[in-house]
């Protein structure tokens, strides 16, 4: 093996391992890329190896470059307006009104609480986007009503976690914007090739909740003593509705119809969320300084792994790890459709050790060139890559979902039961995989019938 593939795959390796020091994966990126950039120089010079481009550290000012045109992208503009989107949607009270009206009208039949929360978690992921504040919402408003309805701890902590995960995938998706920067991709085409996939795993959990509760209603139960549909009910829970979905339609709306830039729709839904919030009177200033304070946390989060992802990915380049990935895949003894499974089959085991956000800058831009070459369209590669980083979150050890869950679920809760509840969601997300991997134009169709 040439020196370049050892030095590369024992860089992978040490990042692998760096990860369970417990270390903030910013420094982490940033410093392994440093100290395996000294190892390519001393090698080129000390050794005379020079399959390496790091001659010297005078290239490791194009980093300065690159993180600066990171600094002036249009496009990750609109990743602190989502993020302050959602997290003004939280707080207004929008989810508690439609959790009330939606638990009064289909709480009345077996699994119908659970029914319930996969829909408000369909329309927090199209209005919010934001992982943690949909599994803290919807956990904090349903896991007590459905413990004492008597659902199984499994179901109800299931379905939450799973329910709360659908905003990475479903637009607007700060997961496909960063995709779309990535890999110079159109996010409006990502938006719209994730609609049917995001819809379809929506439809897979809620047929599964509607199955266990014909089936096992001791599992889901409904409750003896609610009162009887009234049109007043009816009309509440469409009223309900009415904010988030005009939300939803002021945001992808003006991007589907070309009025507007998904930036400048980012800011649209901002001032919508905030407007929401002003209307149902929860809009303060402590409120206004506290969702500005997480929005900053959050973006200084996501960019300062983008800062590390920079330096990993070109120290990675610089010692030829793309052409050590890209010769790898081609070698391996599959068609085209294999390589792309074995791909998706690495993002979901990789999924149970890094966050989506890691896996989509160092693993992503690695093999979505390969794919291409392969002849596959990008945007449903990116696409069914995003459906299968679902599974990050609820696959331990490193589930965000199942942190959020655990942080805020009732005492009676044990982790077991969460472990145990996400599997079957799991399992459908590998189904949704599947199903999109075979018929692409659930990706692909809506954007050729909006651009031709």
């Amino acid at each position: 093996m040439p020196a370049y593939e050892i030095i590369v795959v024992i860089f992978l390796i040490s990042f692998i391992l760096s990860l369970f020091t417990g270390f903030p994966i910013a420094w982490l990126l940033g410093g392994l890329s440093l100290l395996f950039a000294w190892v390519g120089i001393t090698l080129y010079h000390v050794f005379d190896v020079d399959t390496f481009m790091l001659a010297d550290w005078s290239r490791f000012a194009i980093l300065v470059d690159r993180i600066w045109n990171q600094m002036e992208n249009w496009v990750l503009v609109s990743l602190p307006n989502f993020v302050f989107m959602g997290l003004m949607l939280d707080r207004s009270g929008v989810a508690e009104t439609m959790m009330r009206n939606f638990a009064g009208l289909f709480g009345r039949f077996n699994g119908g609480l659970a029914l319930t929360v996969v829909l408000i978690g369909i329309l927090l992921a199209a209005s919010t986007g934001i992982v943690g504040a949909s599994v803290v919402l919807l956990a904090v408003l349903s896991l007590p009503i459905m413990l004492e309805q008597g659902y199984s701890k499994k179901l109800a902590s299931g379905v939450v976690a799973a329910s709360g995960t659908l905003g990475i995938l479903i637009p607007p998706s700060i997961m496909l914007v960063i995709m779309a920067d990535q890999l110079g991709l159109s996010v409006g085409d990502l938006f719209m090739g994730a609609v049917f996939p995001g819809l379809l795993l929506g439809g897979l959990y809620l047929l599964y909740v509607i199955l266990v509760g014909l089936f096992f209603p001791k599992v889901a139960p409904h409750p003896p003593d609610l009162e009887p549909v009234s049109w007043r009910l009816v009309r509440d829970t469409l009223l309900s509705i009415l904010a988030p979905l005009f939300l939803i339609l002021a945001v992808l709306g003006s991007i589907f119809a070309g009025i507007a830039t998904p930036t400048e729709a980012s800011g649209l839904g901002a001032f919508g969320a905030t407007l929401l919030a002003a209307a149902n009177r929860k809009l303060d200033f402590a409120t206004l300084r506290e969702v500005c304070r997480e929005t900053a946390l959050t973006t200084a989060f996501i960019f300062g792994i983008f800062l590390g992802a920079t330096a990993f990915a070109l120290v990675m380049r610089s010692l030829g790890g793309d052409e050590l990935v890209a010769e790898t895949l081609k070698a391996l003894p599959f068609d085209p459709n294999g390589i792309v499974l074995f791909i998706l089959a690495i993002a979901f085991l990789a999924g149970f050790f890094l966050d989506w956000l890691e896996i989509t800058l160092i693993i992503l831009p690695l093999v979505a060139p390969v794919v291409k070459d392969l002849g596959f369209e990008p945007t449903w590669f990116v696409v069914l890559f995003a459906l299968c980083l679902q599974t990050s979150f609820l696959t331990p050890p490193v589930g965000f979902s199942l942190f959020y869950l655990r942080g805020v679920a009732p005492r009676s809760i044990g982790t077991v039961d969460i472990y145990l509840g996400i599997v079957p969601f799991v399992l459908l997300q590998l189904l949704a995989v599947a199903i999109v991997f075979t018929w692409p134009q659930l990706v692909l169709w809506l954007p050729a019938k909006m651009y031709g």
